[in-house]
Order: C-alpha cells, then structure tokens, then sequence
C-alpha cells in the first residue's frame, strides 16, 4: 500500500520443525543417489525459536517509534540530505521487517499442512502489521508535499537525487492517497482481512487430497497428472481435480467474493477507475499498454491456439479434445525423466552460453541450499522466486517431477534468481521490479535452454516434438494468461452487481476457455470449477498478464539478440537486470530499440510464436 510493502508475488509461510525427509520417487532412482534439494533457510534466522528473529523484531519496533516520534509532521522543513537521510533509515527499517517476514513466508510454503506454521505466519503477520504503523506517516507525508517543493529538495541535494526513482514511483499513488487515519485503519485491518483469506485458501489447498482412481494424491501431484501419457489417467486425474474443488465449490466462491468485494470497496474510496488499475499503477504500465496487450492476443486467438490445437487433436488421433487433453504429451514426445543433476547442467550450460557471468550467478543457488525441489505433502504447489532482503539472498521453490516441462521450470524461476541477485545491489526499496518486466530474466531464460536444447537435437520427430512443447508453453504463457485476466475482469466487473454464485463463475470461466482455446475442444461441465485452483486470482489480482507481457517482450527482445544488431547485447541485458525499479519499461528497452507502447510491439512479439506453429505445420503430415 502506497510502497510501504513490495509485491513478492506468491509466497506464503514458515516451519517451526526440520523438513521431514522426502519420500523417494521414481525421479530419485533416475537421478541415482542425488536426491532433490531441500532449501536451509538458516541464512535468514534458525528456526521460529531463533533469538535474532525476537531480537529484531524488538530493535524494529522501538527503532520504528522512534522514527515516528522524531520525524512525523515535519518532513516539509527537512533539508534535501537530511530527508534522504531519512529515507536511508525506512529503508533500514522495512529490510529488517522484510527479513522477518520472507523468513515467515517460506517456512509456511514449504509446509502449510503444519499448524504450527500457520500460527507462526499469522503471528509475524500481525507483528509486523504493529511494527510497520509507525512507518506509515513517512509515505503519506511525502506524497502531501508539493510537486515544486520536493523538487526543490531533490535538486539541492545529490544524496536525496539517488532516491529519485523510488519517489517518482511512490507519487504515481499520491492521488489515490486517503487521509492518515483511513491509511492506518486500512493498514491494521489487513491481517484480519485479505491476508486471512489468503491464509485460509492456502491451507485448503495444501490439506486437500484428490482421490484419482483408488489413490488419495495432493493438489498438485492430481495436476501433474493432467500431463500424463495415458490418456485414462489423465481423464481419472481430472475428474479427481474437478470432484475435489466441486466438493469446496461454495467455499472457494466465499473467499473469491469476499476479496472481490474487499477490493471493490478499496478501489472505490482510492478512486481507481477499474479493477485492474492498482495493479497497472503498481507495475508502474498505463491502463492503454496493457488494454493493447490484451487485444493484440485476444485478436490473435484464432492464428495461436485455435491453430495449434486443431493440429494436436490430428497428432493424438481424437476428433475432439477434452480439457484433460490440453497438456497431453504429444506421440513423438521424448517422456524420459530428467534427473536432476542433468536438468542442473542443461540450465547452467544454456545461461553460460549467453553470459559466462549470468551462469556463475546461477551455480550459487546449487551451490548453496538455495532451492526446494523435492516433492512432499503440504508443500506449496507450483514455483516461486523469493527474493526475501538484499543483505539475503532469494530462495527458489519448485514441484520437480523429472519431466521436460520441469526443467523448463527451473530455467524460469532460477532466471527470476538472478534477476533478483543483479537487482539487489539496488537495494531495498530501489530493487523491486515491477511484474512488467519481472518476468524478463524468467522468459529469457527459458528461452536461452529452450534454443540450446532444441539445436542440440538433430532427430526431426524429436525436434518437432521439442518446438511443440515449446508452443504450448509459449500458450499457456500468453493465451492462457490472457484468458485469465479476462476471466478476472468479467468477475470482478460482476461481482460489483453484487455477489456471484459458482454457477455463474463458473459459466464466465467456461466462456473464456472456449474463446481462447478454440473449437477443438469439448468442454466437459466438470471443467467449470478450475477456476478455483488459481493461487494468483486470491493472492494478486490481475497479476497474470505480466506473464504474457514478460513473454511478448522477451520474444521481441531475443529475437533482437538472435539478429545481432546490438553491440554488446549481453552487456546491455545485465544492465537491464541491474537496474532493479529504477528504470521504467521504456527506459529499459530503448537500448534494444523497443518500445511497448507501439502497438506494433506485441505483434512483433506473437508473430515469434505464430512463427512456430508455421514450421510446425510445415512438418504436420
């Protein structure tokens, strides 16, 4: 809320007790005796129990009265140093709270099944909440002076210059500001509002057991099953998924209202002129990039994935597909597990290929307990990149099955963790990137193992299978993505007619899945509830089209590279990485002659895929 927290995205909880040991899988045997990584958070504090964590918390809390008691009301006779001064120490301030809150929220990700983590989470939650209101009146305060006025500060003194970006951004919030009480009313009921609901989808979701065929699986070994060669038990996965989430239908549909409601309360008293407005101001992008976005790919519909699975229905032999179909993979499709160490190296390689310097930041992460691989109950589903505190270092989580797509996975996640080690040097509050670009080195870097996987491979079936599969990430990166912000839209838009029945949610959700995917599929009515799965819908709304942005923008963006037009590409890419938030997406790009705000900019980035699916129709016979 008005730059007092950044938005790490996803992540969740804490661990009081050490990992239990995970059970070995089929993965562990391929892998021989290198067992998947489980992360050591020690760098951040021991345990719950960890003196320095109390010891922070009380330095922070008395640090941060202090600063309110000294500074409140009088930011406007500071001198330019002394209010950047100033603004050193609430930096200081929220690194210390942000420590104790990363800390907080990985423990909880990898086992929010544990009680225990979630009293724990909950408990730093609302610690951190008291701490932080001290902190409040600085945004606030800053943001009531003058244009001309801070201007003037800034101008006079070189040290409050170095903070220029981050006052530029916070001022982007100035009038959607309420007054001083109603910001600290909002502030303090947050971990009784939003972050409780979110807290409690977590653990439904990481207590929840799908029942597929005979066996009870988690959440997220039932979807994993939807990638599953046989088609039956893809077909028995869904059906697992589709009971499991219909049996909390109402409850989802509670929580999913709630925070609909919640935010239309919220965007209503700031003024915000949509739903997504927060988030585009938060990703520092104009309502018009976005909006341009969205049409160019929903315009692009029938040429992406209309076509593509036309063409996947012809390869899997059926005149219709169902939704268990969609991540099918394809007859010629190498389904040889991955072990780990290989995945590793065919990262590493690829990145090193590219920037010697981008694949030695990368080798820390394996190098170091940075990473949580293994699969166990109770472990959040999906992948995340935390990037915690600068004076830390980001943590990777991710679900590793062994499967192509999985080192796809942690050539993305391991890209956010360098982005994130290149930006720190910024600092705490000059490193945040907004979603926009934060998914840049994610996209790049799947791109960079994708292209050296994919030259490495001289087999023409296996090739066409690789571009396949690169395709249908490439669709649920951009298409599926689109779909969802438009699912987002169309809900939250009704929800402000009053509150949504799951039927009706789930008739939006089945309208969006068949504009985006297209006419070879058959929807069956047990699809309807998928909605309720999507973490980013309760923990940041309108979140999902950074992905298609990050996407469209790294097309354009390798395909610049690939052409060799620009000296020092890799110089200027690390650069780009390095500057954190302190540039916007305009400055970013120019480097590379790109411009977001031309229409024409994200055709250019969706005629890549386009391109694809041409050579793959080229080989179709």
């Amino acid at each position: 809320m008005l730059g007092q927290y950044r938005d790490w995205t996803i992540c969740t909880i804490v661990t009081l007790h050490p990992f239990p040991t995970p059970a070995r899988s089929p993965l562990d045997a391929a892998a021989g005796e290198a067992a998947l990584p489980v992360w050591d958070l020690s760098d951040l504090y021991a345990g719950a129990d960890d003196p320095r964590l109390a010891a922070d918390l009380d330095r922070a809390e008395a640090d941060a009265a202090g600063f309110e008691t000294r500074l409140a009301s009088r930011l406007a006779g500071l001198s330019g140093d002394a209010l950047a001064q100033a603004i050193a120490e609430y930096e200081g301030l929220w690194e210390r709270l942000g420590r104790v809150t990363s800390f907080a929220g990985l423990v909880f990700a990898g086992d929010a099944q544990n009680a225990a983590n979630g009293r724990f989470y909950q408990t730093m939650q609302e610690r951190v909440t008291t701490i932080s209101s001290h902190l409040l009146f600085f945004t606030l305060e800053l943001n009531r002076l003058e244009d001309a006025v801070l201007e003037k500060k800034v101008g006079g003194s070189a040290a409050l210059a170095h903070w220029r970006p981050w006052l530029r951004d916070l001022r982007v919030f100035r009038p959607h500001q309420l007054s001083d009480d109603l910001e600290k009313l909002l502030h303090e009921k947050e971990v009784a509002g939003a972050s409780a609901w979110n807290r409690l989808f977590d653990e439904t979701i990481a207590n929840m057991k799908v029942k597929v065929g005979e066996e009870e699986v988690t959440v997220s070994a039932a979807l994993n099953g939807l990638s599953d060669r046989d088609r039956s038990k893809r077909e028995a996965s869904a059906k697992g998924v589709s009971a499991a989430f219909g049996e909390r239908v109402r409850l989802f549909t509670l929580i999913t209202n709630t925070l609909s409601k919640d935010k239309e309360i919220e965007d209503k008293w700031r003024h915000y002129p949509r739903p997504g407005s927060y988030r585009n101001r938060s990703n520092m992008v104009e309502d018009e990039v976005v909006d341009a976005l969205v049409s160019a790919v929903r315009q692009s519909f029938p040429r992406l994935s209309h076509r593509y699975y036309a063409m996947k229905a012809k390869w899997l032999g059926l005149e219709k597909m169902q939704h268990w179909d969609r991540n099918a993979p394809l007859p010629d499709e190498d389904d040889r597990l991955v072990p780990w160490p290989e995945a590793v190296e065919r990262v590493l390689n690829s990145y090193a290929a590219f920037s010697p310097e981008l694949s030695q930041i990368g080798r820390r992460f394996f190098d170091k307990p940075w990473i949580d691989a293994a699969l166990r109950p109770g472990k959040s589903s999906g992948a995340f990149a935390h990037p915690t505190v600068p004076s830390a270092h980001p943590y990777l989580l991710l679900n590793y099955h062994g499967k192509a797509r999985d080192v796809m996975t942690l050539a993305h996640e391991l890209g956010h963790g360098v982005h994130q080690i290149l930006a720190g040097a910024q600092g705490y509050l000059l490193s945040s990137t907004p979603l926009t670009l934060a998914e840049t080195a994610s996209v790049f870097g799947e791109m960079l193992t994708f292209r050296a996987v994919l030259d490495a491979e001289t087999d023409p079936k296996r090739r066409r299978a690789m571009l396949a599969g690169k395709v249908e990430d490439m669709l649920n990166t951009v298409v599926r993505q689109i779909a969802f912000y438009r699912f987002e839209t169309l809900l939250h838009d009704e929800r402000r007619k009053g509150e949504v029945s799951s039927e009706r949610i789930a008739e939006l959700w089945m309208q969006v899945q068949v504009e985006s995917l297209g006419p070879a599929f058959e929807f069956t009515p047990d699809y309807g509830v998928y909605w309720a799965y999507i973490p980013h819908f309760i923990h940041s709304p309108f979140y999902v089209y950074a992905y298609a942005f990050g996407d469209c923008l790294v097309n354009a963006l390798y395909g610049i590279y690939r052409e060799g037009n620009v000296k020092d590409f890799q110089g200027k890419y690390l650069d780009m990485l390095r500057a954190g938030g302190t540039k916007r997406h305009q400055e970013l790009l120019a480097p590379f002659g790109l411009n977001a705000a031309d229409p024409a900019f994200w055709m250019k980035g969706l005629d890549v895929i386009s391109g694809f699916i041409d050579e793959l129709e080229k080989t179709d016979g």
